[in-house]
């Protein structure tokens, strides 16, 4: 992927002549872990809706590690936007793919950056937030703010656990959080993890959110993007009935 910035608008014409108006779908890819393991699903999704022909903003809430892994080189931050030190053009980077954006969040926090990145989800069909891993206020925020979330978490020994814990401080403060779970890790256990981690969502929690598959697989992200869209059709249609 190339590092170069371009200019680039937030609507389009249509094939019908119209003005395209961009789905604002919001998408943070949560993992209860502090590692950086779900790297890998952040990329592979945000490419998958991409080569689907809608545009897609991917942001590294990562400390650049994500743009990093992606390829990217970047000079400039949502940070420096916010700052006003620089401008929208000069903090996208599009990629050899003209559907896909990345962006680094740079050096405010996601509690700082979070009406920003309401602002610009509004510009993309997606816009998917790649998190750093744990459980603070700044996520559950975000969980309340997004249109759908991704909640990775490793099969090794009981780690599944933290997705729960997880899980039980945003329904606290969100009871609708009904995130797309996705394995990390040791395939062989996959299987094992999502039953027992549903299971105990189920128990204390109420309905557990649905199980998408694990990170290896291939067909994991054309899965979970057709589900977002899917669900979203559904809204639509519920709110125009």
């Amino acid at each position: 992927m190339s590092g170069e910035t371009t200019y680039i608008t937030a609507h389009k014409p249509s094939q019908q002549g119209r003005e395209y108006v961009p789905a604002g779908r919001l998408v943070p890819i949560f993992s209860p872990h502090q590692n950086r393991q779900h790297m890998a699903i952040i990329l592979d999704v945000a490419k998958h809706a991409a080569s689907r022909g809608e545009t897609v903003l991917m942001l590294d809430c990562l400390d650049g590690e994500l743009m990093t892994h992606s390829g990217i080189i970047y000079h400039k931050t949502l940070s420096d936007l916010v700052d006003g030190t620089a401008q929208l053009r000069d903090v996208q980077y599009v990629t050899s793919n003209e559907h896909f954006t990345a962006m680094a969040a740079g050096e405010k926090g996601l509690d700082l950056i979070l009406g920003s990145l309401a602002a610009l989800s509004l510009q993309y069909d997606w816009v998917f937030v790649g998190a750093k891993g744990g459980c603070s206020a700044a996520h559950i925020r975000m969980a309340q703010a997004a249109d759908f979330a991704i909640m990775t978490y490793d099969t090794a020994k009981d780690n599944f656990m933290r997705a729960y814990w997880m899980m039980e401080a945003v329904r606290e403060r969100h009871p609708k959080f009904d995130p797309l779970l996705v394995s990390m890790g040791d395939q062989a256990d996959s299987l094992e993890t999502a039953d027992l981690l549903q299971a105990t969502i189920r128990e204390f929690l109420g309905a557990p959110p649905p199980y998408m598959g694990h990170e290896e697989k291939s067909a994991t992200c054309a899965k979970l993007v057709h589900e977002m869209t899917k669900a979203q059709g559904k809204k639509k249609a519920r709110h125009y009935s």
